[in-house]
């Protein structure tokens, strides 16, 4: 069996394993042939010297089964002592020869025969934890169609150049990272995301490796090679994140450090004190002193915090959250206030024509028709926005003559020989051009940006632009709220458009108009000082020193962006912001297996320590549950994170 070179029990990943790593049936291998083979010696050794009395013969079976069972055991614990280390190794060393020693063969082989079999289950579950990770890198394809001087040919991922054409057929997965320069289909990118509705993927459109073509024919110019993709850099992160360590692994690490002299300590005094001071036998008490060794492993309580944080990073990283250590996973479940930045995150960040108001003889068609074929001369975001609504519309727009655009304010232009203007309030200043203020008024007050539009005599009509509201944005603030999180939004648009879209949204309190610089001051102080942890959700580019500042820092959309993949503290592979509520439930979670693992692991291992002084726990009965069956438990608790999944209340 392949230990860990950590004094405790481990489950970190490394990246290495996990392509080496072959998943195999529980009992196949030569562990498990060690198993049985001790198994059966054990067994005529007990046959032999309880039924049979046979004792002498008996005790060679059960030496044969501590070295067969044992000798990496011994190995280990003998060379952590010569390296002044306490390990649980030379616990289980200690115990068995000191059985051994005082008559109780059997008792030594089966403390060695039981540790070797935990040893076993637990690194099994760590192979697990090895195995999601392996699966991920399974999905993507180790060849691929090529297009070579006209031909196709089947090419290892690895020989593929960036620029190259690779032709993935319906049903094939995406070998690597591109750009499709020809087709259409859908593209199931659950691998990547989580998400179990396919995307549609056309001319233009990015695609990844190790999803899945649904039903069209596409060509795809390769952008990223096979060890850039992002689904190698996810592999990577999450290992990497595996190997950090929470606030909680490091205070167990320093208490296991000194709990382990301690124990070895207190076992001496107990096989010594009574036999020398108070003239007990002194064979009675050696033994109950191996058997508080036994039950004092620190094992369980070792692996109580580690295997439930990786449990959940991997639970994490198959459902599109890519979450970059421990440490994050653990501060996001202390988290008082989130804090959300609006365009491209509350908000998808695109502008669309909301409204279309009349305010003369005019149809709504032809307010738009005459606004988009002016604005059609302007590169302004709300110009375009028009002109593609009309489009959209199927509108012919008029030509436009006398152009002019006049910054900040709008554009001017003679159409059939006629003049009309387009634009803000700052256009019609000193004009006689009179608007209907309170519709202007309702809709700005609605979040919106106004657009008017006017004849050389009045106005004909006003124009609507506004930032739609991503899908879901209000079941999130009221699925954070339920659980006791206030919510706020940073934003640099104006003071109308921010309270509009808070109260549309509930969201606690709003802050407007701010630069940059004002998002790092309000999250890094004033939040903080107020309620302790905050947690930042922006677009991972524009936000990036606020989401620094933060005690954890969550970037949307990251599968498109390498700057959020790569400086997020937790980045959501897509725009879903439901996955921020599965982040919150995700940690409260994981938090509370943690809690419910140390306290366990306590309490038994209190509780067998208080029964063994007494001579209530045998020493086989103190490796069979004391430390298998508790490590066990511990394991089989942590691995139901894995079932903690996005709230469908919460869902787009």
């Amino acid at each position: 069996m392949q230990k860990n070179d950590t004094e405790y029990c481990s489950v970190c990943v490394d990246i290495k394993d996990v392509k080496a790593f072959e998943e195999k049936p529980l009992w196949k291998g030569k562990d498990a042939a060690i198993i049985g083979i001790s198994a059966l010696l054990l067994l005529t050794g007990l046959i032999l010297e309880f039924v049979l009395m046979e004792k002498n013969i008996a005790t060679v079976l059960f030496l044969a089964v501590a070295l067969l069972s044992g000798h990496e055991i011994i190995r280990n614990g003998v060379s952590y002592l010569f390296n002044a280390h306490f390990s649980i190794d030379l616990l289980m060393t200690i115990a068995a020869t000191g059985a051994f020693l005082i008559g109780h063969g059997e008792e030594g082989a089966a403390v060695m025969f039981l540790f070797f079999i935990a040893e076993f289950l637990e690194e099994h579950a760590t192979d697990r934890a090895k195995g999601s990770l392996h699966g991920l890198l399974k999905l993507a394809p180790q060849t691929a169609t090529v297009r070579r001087n006209g031909d196709e040919k089947g090419i290892h991922v690895h020989d593929i150049h960036v620029g190259e054409i690779v032709v993935v057929r319906p049903g094939e997965r995406i070998p690597l990272d591109g750009v499709v320069v020809k087709g259409s289909s859908s593209v199931n990118q659950a691998p990547i995301t989580g998400e179990s509705v396919p995307v549609s993927k056309e001319v233009g459109s990015t695609v990844f490796a190790a999803t899945i073509n649904e039903d069209g024919y596409l060509e795809i110019e390769v952008t990223k090679g096979s060890d850039d993709t992002v689904l190698s850099r996810i592999i990577k992160l999450v290992t990497e994140a595996q190997k950090q360590k929470s606030e909680s692994e490091k205070f167990i690490d320093r208490f296991s450090k000194y709990y382990t002299p301690a124990v070895i300590l207190l076992a001496i005094g107990v096989a010594i004190v009574p036999p020398f001071v108070f003239g007990m036998p002194f064979n009675v008490w050696f033994y109950r002193a191996l058997v508080l060794l036994v039950v004092s492993c620190p094992c369980a309580l070792a692996i109580s915090t580690p295997v439930s944080m990786v449990s959940a990073i991997t639970s994490g990283s198959r459902n599109g959250v890519l979450i970059k250590g421990s440490s994050y996973l653990e501060s996001l479940g202390k988290t008082k206030v989130v804090a959300f930045d609006k365009t491209g995150t509350l908000t998808e960040g695109k502008l669309e024509v909301s409204d279309v108001v009349v305010t003369n003889n005019l149809s709504k068609e032809e307010i738009l028709k005459l606004a988009a074929s002016l604005e059609s001369h302007s590169e302004h975001p709300i110009a375009k926005t028009i002109v593609e609504e009309a489009k959209k519309e199927g509108l012919e727009l008029h030509q436009v003559a006398d152009f002019k655009s006049m910054a900040g304010k709008g554009v001017v232009g003679r159409i059939a020989g006629e003049k009309f203007s387009i634009g803000s309030r700052k256009l019609f200043n000193g004009l006689d051009v009179i608007f209907p203020e309170d519709v202007a008024s309702r809709l700005e007050d609605e979040g919106k940006t106004v657009v008017l539009v006017a004849n050389d005599r009045e106005s004909v009509g006003i124009v609507a632009v506004s930032d739609k509201v991503r899908k879901g944005a209000a079941e999130v603030v009221k699925g954070l709220k339920e659980r006791g999180i206030r919510v706020e939004m940073l934003t640099g648009d104006n003071e109308r458009v921010a309270k509009a879209i808070a109260a549309r949204l509930g969201i606690d309190e709003y802050h407007a108009e701010l630069m940059p610089e004002d998002k790092v001051l309000i999250v890094g102080e004033e939040l903080s000082r107020k309620y302790g942890s905050v947690a930042m959700v922006g677009d991972g580019v524009n936000d990036a020193p606020a989401l620094v500042r933060a005690d954890v820092g969550i970037a949307m959309g990251a599968m498109g962006s390498d700057v959020a993949l790569e400086n997020a503290d937790i980045a959501l592979m897509q725009d879903e912001l439901s996955k921020i509520v599965y982040l919150i439930d995700l940690s409260q979670k994981t938090s509370s297996v943690v809690k419910e693992n140390i306290f366990v692991s306590i309490l038994v291992k209190s509780g067998f320590a208080v029964f063994a002084l007494p001579g209530f726990v045998p020493l086989w009965l103190a490796v069979a549950v004391g430390d298998m069956g508790l490590s066990l438990a511990v394991i089989l608790n942590a691995m139901r994170l894995s079932r903690v999944k996005p709230h469908p209340d919460t869902q787009a």
